[in-house]
C-alpha cells in the first residue's frame, strides 16, 4: 500500500502459446518462467496481493505453490485473440478492485528485471501523478524507417555520431512488456492499459527482451547466468 492506496499486481498467464509450448512454466533459471514474475512483486514493500489470471490447471497449481491468489480466466477470453485487457478487466470485477487503487501489470514472459525499480516507479507514479507508466529499453539510435518502399533516415548520416557521443535524447526507446502501471478507472473507460498522463521508467537495454521464440528464450538465459554472475562478483 501507498498513500492509503491498494496496490495489486496482476501477472495474466494462458496455458496455451503457439511459440513455445508451455511457454508460462518452461524452466528458466532453475524454476518455473512465471516464478519470477510472482517473485519480483513479492519483493515489492508497497505490493498488497500477487493475483495470477490463468486457464490452466497446471499453471494454477505451480502459481499457488508459491502463494499467489488465482483468477480462473473464462475460456471466452483465454482465446489467441483475446486482449490482456479484457484479462485485467475480469480480475477487476472478481476482485472488486477499487478504482482508486493501483495496478501492476508484470508480463510471465520478462523474467529479468532490475532489482527494485517497481517501488521506484510506483513512488514516481504517485509524486508525479501519472495516470500511467510504462517500462522502456533503448534501441540502437542508427535508425531507418520504411515507408511506402521509400528507406527514410531517422538520423542525421552525414553526420554520423559515435557510439561514446550519443545523449538520451539520441535513442528510439522500446516498450518492454515488462512493468506497467495503472489505475483501474483507466482500463475501465478506455479498455488501455494506458492512459492520460503517461510515466516511464527506463531499463537497460539487457532487460529490454521479451520471450516469444526459443531464441528469445536462449537469449535471456544466457543474460540471467551474466547477471547473476555480476551480482555475485560485486
Amino acid at each position: 500500500m501507498i498513500n492509503n492506496k491498494k496496490i495489486y499486481a496482476i501477472i495474466p498467464a494462458r496455458g496455451g502459446s503457439k511459440g513455445i509450448p508451455k511457454k508460462n512454466i518452461i524452466d528458466f533459471d532453475g524454476y518455473p518462467l512465471i516464478y519470477h514474475s510472482i517473485n519480483f512483486a513479492k519483493k515489492s514493500k508497497f505490493v498488497d496481493e500477487v493475483i495470477v489470471s490463468t486457464d490452466s490447471r497446471e499453471i494454477k497449481k505451480i502459481a499457488e505453490g508459491y502463494h499467489a491468489n488465482i483468477v480462473d480466466r473464462p475460456e471466452n477470453i483465454s482465446r489467441d485473440d483475446s486482449s490482456t485487457e479484457l484479462a485485467i478487466k475480469h480480475i477487476i470485477n472478481e476482485f472488486n478492485i477499487h478504482s482508486d487503487s493501483i495496478i501492476v501489470l508484470l508480463q510471465p514472459t520478462s523474467p529479468i528485471r532490475p532489482i527494485g525499480v517497481l517501488d521506484k516507479m510506483l513512488v514516481d507514479f504517485i509524486n508525479k501523478n501519472f495516470d500511467s507508466m510504462v517500462s522502456i529499453s533503448p534501441c540502437h539510435p542508427l535508425n531507418w524507417k520504411l515507408k511506402s518502399d521509400e528507406l527514410i533516415c531517422q538520423y542525421d548520416y552525414k553526420n554520423r555520431p559515435m557510439r561514446q557521443q550519443f545523449k538520451k535524447d539520441d535513442f528510439i526507446y522500446d516498450e518492454n512488456g515488462s512493468v506497467y502501471i495503472f489505475n483501474p478507472k483507466l482500463i475501465i473507460k478506455n479498455n488501455n492499459r494506458l492512459g492520460g498522463k503517461i510515466g516511464y521508467e527506463i531499463f537497460p537495454e539487457e532487460y529490454g527482451r521479451q520471450i516469444d521464440t526459443f531464441l528469445d528464450l536462449e537469449i535471456l538465459r544466457a543474460t540471467a547466468k551474466y547477471l547473476n554472475k555480476k551480482e555475485s562478483n560485486v
